[in-house]
């Protein structure tokens, strides 16, 4: 094995140890726990990455495009726009009633972190406004009459949506599509 290799194999075992642990236990898991579940050595993680923070959002950054393809619809898929946007909804019900559910990455990082400078805190914020980026332009391709509050609207309604599910520790029961779809009928995007 090259060293790139094996440099290569160490950053993604830590990288998807820290992923496992920060969303199970949060945050703060020590630098030896995470070293030991990923097994790597301090070391080579302080050769790999600067220090924890920098492991957070790196391990953060890495998730968005896991969430993204379970999250959203495929480009093209022949669903109408309102259709699309309720396809986040969906499986967010469908995640929320499994046994384990632990909401949202991102939010939930974010607000262990609270700085809004942490650089997790910034990964965060880009996969929200992916989010809401998807939302807009669905609003806006199905006519909304302001897709850009529509968005925001509708991002809010997801995240509380996460929070309310693990806050209470059960599943939504269809009160994050009914919600988004209110949202849709009064933004303008009817059935």
């Amino acid at each position: 094995m090259t060293d790139t290799a094996s440099r290569t194999s160490t950053r993604d075992r830590l990288l998807d140890a820290a992923a496992e642990l920060f969303h199970r236990e949060g945050i703060g898991v020590g630098v030896e726990e995470l070293c030991r579940a990923a097994g790597v050595s301090k070391r080579s993680m302080y050769q790999l990455f600067g220090s924890k923070d920098e492991v957070v959002a790196a391990s953060l950054d890495r998730r968005i495009p896991a969430t993204a393809a379970h999250l959203m619809p495929a480009a093209g898929d022949g669903r109408s726009p309102r259709e699309r946007i309720l396809y986040p909804f969906e499986r967010l019900e469908e995640s929320a009633a499994e046994p384990g559910f632990r909401g949202c990455p991102f939010v939930g990082t974010a607000v262990e972190v609270k700085s809004p400078e942490h650089p997790a805190s910034t990964v965060a914020r880009k996969a929200k406004n992916q989010l809401t980026a998807f939302f807009e332009e669905e609003a806006r391709r199905g006519g909304a009459t302001d897709p850009a509050l529509l968005a925001r609207q509708l991002t809010v309604v997801f995240d509380g949506c996460n929070a309310r599910a693990v806050v209470q520790a059960q599943g939504l029961d269809g009160l994050a599509v009914t919600t988004a779809a209110a949202l849709l009928d009064a933004g303008g995007l009817r059935a």
